[in-house]
C-alpha cells in the first residue's frame, strides 16, 4: 500500500443512505510525527507531518489498527525503515505508551504481524539475509516478547500460529531452501523444529497460511507456474497440490465475522484481470466466484520458455502474444525484467499490458538470478560478486526470443523499474543493438556511487545485495564491472525514457540526473566522431518537470528524461 501523506483522516468506508462520513482521527490534533521546520513572520516553527501507512480495525471494530480492543501495537517509520515498537494501553483513564521494542542494527527492518487466528502477534526483525522474530501472546499483551529463534547468518524463518504450536516457514533445511517445520509455543526456538514439509526438486515456496487445521502454501512449479499445495497439519503426509493455472496470486486475511476454514484470494496475470476464487482446504475444493479461469479470458496465449545463460543455468521467461506464432517475428516486443533482493518479477493484471497485445505487441517476462523465482538459491547466485550473472541471464533471454522468431532487436523495447535498472543500463553499456528502446521507472543506475556513500538512506541494509565497495576489493571490482554510470562509453543507444522523482529517497535523483548528463556527453562524442552515423534524429536530451499531486496536500516532482 503506498503511503499517504496527509494532515488529517477521515474514515470514508461505509456509507449508509445519506448520512455524512464521520471523521474518526485527526493527525492534526497529535503531537508527534515527521519533524518539519517553517518560517512565518520571520519566527522559526516546528511542525510534523504523519505518514498514514496501514488502517487495519481492531477484531471487534472498536478501533483502527489494534491487535486487540485495550491495546495498539504499532511501529514508528523514520528514515526508511521501522525500528521500535510501541504500545499503546486503552484501558486506562488516560492512554498510556511503552516501549516494547527497539533494535539497533542499523540493516534491520522491523514489521509488527498478527497471526491469521488472531491468537498472537510477532515482532518480525529482517535483514536482507536473516531473521529474528519476537511473539506476543494477544491473551495477555502486556508481558515481554518471546523470543523464537536468535539471529544466525542467512538463517530465514517466517511464524504462523495453530492450536499453541508454531508453524514456521524456514531456510533451515538442505539446499537453504524454504520447508515448513513445526515448534511447540513454549519451546520455540530451533532446537525444537520438527520437518512438516519439505518441496520436491525444482519446486520453490513462495508464500504460507495456516487455514483452519491446514497449512496451504503457494509454490512455483518445474514448469514456472504458480500452484496452491495444501499441507493437512494433523496428516502432513497427505498433502496435495491443486493444478497450477496462474502467474499472480494474492490472498486476503478474514474479517471476524468472516470463515476462518477458507482460504480466499484472487489469481491472475499481467493480461488477465483479478478472478476471485477460494479454497476449502478439508474438502479439497477450488472454485472460482463466478466459475471462470484465466484460461478463457481473452485469446491470449502465454509460453513459457528456458534461455540458456553463459554458464548453462536455464533462465525462465514467461512470453504472451495475441498474434499468431508465424506473425510474431514482425511484432513489437515489450521485455521486462527486475532480479534484484529475492523478489519474483511482478506479474499481476495491467490493463494497458492487455492494451499492448491487442495492439500486436508480444510481452516477455525475464525471470533472471537475483529474483526470487526459483527459490532463495536463484537469489544467492545473483548476489554481490555474483550480480554479472543477471546481465548473461537477460542477454540470453532476448537472444533465445530472437532465435525462436519472437520479434528482432530493432522491435524489442526493455522496461525496468528500481534495482531492475542495473542489469537493463548495464546491458544497453555492452550490448546496445540488442534493444531499440528503454524505459525505466525510477531507475537504480549508480549503483558504485551509492553503495561508496553511507549516509544515503539503505546503503548499509543493501551491502549484502549489492556488496561494500570500501571495505571489501572484490566488491569493488565486481560493482565496477557492471554499474551502468560507470561503463558508459561512445556508442550508439537505444532510444530511452526515464521517469524519476525528486522526493524519492529509495533511489535519489542526484544519481539518475548524473547518468543522463554522462551518457548525453557519451552520445554526443560519438555523432562527433561519426558524423554519418544517421542512427539518431534527436541528440539532445529533453527535461520535462511537472507537479503530480497525491491524495490532498502532498505532491512530488516528477522528472520525465527524454534520450533519443
Amino acid at each position: 500500500m503506498l503511503p499517504l501523506f496527509c494532515e488529517w483522516l477521515s474514515f470514508l468506508s461505509l456509507f449508509v443512505g445519506d448520512l455524512e462520513p464521520e471523521q474518526v482521527l485527526n493527525l492534526g490534533q497529535i503531537s508527534g510525527g515527521e519533524e518539519r521546520t517553517a518560517f512565518k513572520n520571520g519566527e522559526r516553527k516546528q511542525r510534523f507531518q504523519w505518514t498514514v501507512q496501514r488502517i487495519r480495525l481492531s477484531p471487534q471494530e472498536k478501533h483502527l489498527a489494534w491487535a486487540t480492543d485495550e491495546v495498539l501495537f504499532y511501529t514508528t517509520l523514520e528514515g526508511l525503515r521501522c525500528s521500535r515498537v510501541f504500545r499503546l494501553d486503552l484501558t486506562s483513564s488516560r492512554s498510556r505508551i511503552t516501549s516494547v521494542f527497539e533494535e539497533t542494527r542499523p540493516d534491520v527492518f522491523v514489521e509488527v504481524v498478527l497471526s491469521r487466528d488472531r491468537q498472537i502477534l510477532s515482532i518480525n526483525c529482517n535483514t536482507r539475509t536473516s531473521s529474528e522474530v519476537l511473539l506476543i501472546d494477544t491473551a495477555t499483551p502486556t508481558l515481554e516478547p518471546l523470543l523464537v529463534q536468535p539471529r544466525q547468518l542467512d538463517l530465514l524463518y517466517h511464524v504462523e500460529h495453530w492450536r499453541r504450536r508454531l508453524i514456521i516457514l524456514t531456510n533451515a533445511g538442505p539446499g537453504q531452501e524454504y520447508q515448513v517445520v513445526q515448534a511447540p509455543l513454549s519451546e520455540p526456538s530451533m532446537v525444537s523444529w520438527v520437518s512438516l514439509f519439505a518441496p520436491g526438486p525444482g519446486t520453490a515456496i513462495k508464500d504460507m497460511d495456516v487455514v483452519g487445521d491446514h497449512c496451504v502454501l503457494t509454490v512455483r512449479t518445474p514448469a514456472d507456474e504458480l500452484a496452491l499445495t495444501v499441507v493437512p497439519l494433523t496428516h502432513p503426509k497427505k498433502a496435495y497440490t491443486l493444478p497450477p493455472w496462474a502467474c499472480a496470486i494474492e490472498t486476503k486475511k478474514p474479517g471476524l465475522a468472516e470463515q476462518r476454514e477458507v482460504l480466499e484470494f484472487l489469481i491472475s496475470s499481467p493480461v488477465h484481470p483479478p478472478v476471485p476464487h477460494c479454497l476449502y482446504p478439508e474438502d479439497g475444493l477450488l472454485l472460482s466466484e463466478d466459475g471462470s479461469s484465466l484460461e478463457n479470458q481473452g485469446n491470449y496465449t502465454t509460453t513459457r520458455l528456458k534461455a540458456c545463460s553463459q554458464d548453462g543455468t536455464l533462465v525462465p521467461v514467461t512470453l504472451f502474444h495475441a498474434v499468431p506464432e508465424e506473425g510474431l517475428r514482425q511484432a513489437p516486443l515489450l521485455a521486462h525484467v527486475y532480479g534484484a533482493y529475492g523478489r519474483d518479477l511482478h506479474m499481476e493484471f495491467c490493463p494497458d499490458k492487455r492494451l499492448l497485445l491487442e495492439q500486436g505487441w508480444a510481452l516477455a517476462y525475464c525471470h533472471i538470478r537475483g529474483g526470487g523465482e526459483r527459490g532463495l538459491s536463484w537469489q544467492r547466485q545473483a548476489r554481490e560478486e555474483g550480480k554479472q550473472k543477471g546481465v548473461e541471464d537477460l542477454q540470453a533471454c532476448l537472444q533465445h526470443l530472437f532465435s525462436l522468431g519472437f520479434s528482432s532487436p530493432s522491435l524489442t523495447a526493455l522496461t525496468a523499474h528500481s534495482a531492475g535498472a542495473v542489469p537493463v543500463g548495464a546491458l544497453c553499456n555492452r550490448h546496445p543493438h540488442m534493444m531499440r528502446a528503454v524505459t525505466l521507472q525510477a531507475p537504480f543506475l549508480d549503483v558504485l556511487g551509492t553503495m561508496e556513500d553511507p549516509s544515503l538512506p539503505l546503503t548499509l541494509e543493501d551491502r549484502e545485495e549489492w556488496g561494500d565497495p570500501i571495505g571489501n576489493p572484490k566488491h569493488r571490482l565486481t560493482i565496477t564491472s557492471y554499474c551502468p554510470l560507470c561503463n558508459i562509453t561512445p556508442q550508439r543507444y537505444p532510444s530511452m525514457l526515464l521517469t524519476a522523482y525528486s522526493s524519492d529517497a529509495r533511489v535519489p535523483l542526484a544519481g539518475v540526473l548524473k547518468y543522463t548528463e554522462q551518457l548525453k556527453k557519451a552520445i554526443h562524442t560519438y555523432l562527433t566522431t561519426n558524423p554519418k552515423s544517421g542512427m539518431y534524429t534527436h541528440t539532445h536530451t529533453h527535461i520535462h518537470i511537472h507537479s503530480l499531486s497525491l491524495f490532498l496536500s502532498h505532491s512530488h516532482t516528477i522528472n520525465h528524461l527524454f534520450i533519443m
